[in-house]
């Protein structure tokens, strides 16, 4: 059974810095596009940043320069470095695993980013 938990999310100062985990189980990170979405209140789901398979990243460009994703092949985890946060960060922020047959989500973390 494929399982993401994120973790890592809270509240903090504009400027400030969070790292986000999400802890995968049930697939091997390193073989999946690996993603972090978040949702704020009242808009759509959007990609924040992705990871292929290959190592390749991508991020969106309101993220570009500030936030930094990551995989840790020997603990299974994908992380999302988040600098110079900025109050419309604020959001769920969600993992994602997308493959041929897969499209896993894990449950999400809060960021709050307080002006």
């Amino acid at each position: 059974q494929v399982q993401l938990v994120e973790s890592g999310g809270g509240l903090v100062q504009a400027g400030g810095s969070l790292r986000l985990s999400c802890a995968a189980s049930g697939l091997t990170v390193g073989s999946y596009a690996m993603g972090w979405h978040r949702q704020a209140s009242g808009t759509q789901r959007e990609l924040v940043a992705i990871m292929g398979s290959g190592g390749s990243t991508n991020y969106a460009d309101s993220v570009k320069g500030r936030f930094t994703i990551s995989r840790d092949n020997a603990k299974n985890t994908v992380y999302l470095q988040m600098d110079s946060l900025e109050p419309e960060d604020t959001a769920v922020y969600y993992c994602n695993a997308r493959g041929d047959f897969l499209n896993a989500w894990g449950q999400g973390t809060r960021v709050t980013v307080s002006s």
